[in-house]
């Protein structure tokens, strides 16, 4: 059987959505606690943008807030 990007998690594109492109409402852990990486980045980021760090966050709010302010401070974007 050929490897395609359906069956080979590897060949996965920007075309061929995977989990890494999973709304995060979706996401099955979405309502757990933020990790460590999520808060230190959010940390950084609310900083930047002037706004207060919500330690409380689960980790799918905290990846929409991650999206928020990378669109309000420019991080994170190709340019």
């Amino acid at each position: 059987m050929a490897k395609t990007p359906e069956n080979d998690p590897k060949q996965a594109t920007e075309s061929t959505p995977g989990n890494t492109v999973k709304d995060p409402s979706d996401w099955t852990t979405g309502d757990e606690s933020m990790t460590g990486a999520q808060a230190s980045y959010l940390k950084t980021l609310s900083e930047e943008a002037g706004i207060d760090f919500d330690e409380t966050l689960s980790k799918a709010e905290a990846s929409k807030r991650i999206d928020e302010l990378q669109a309000k401070t420019g991080r994170g974007r190709d340019h």
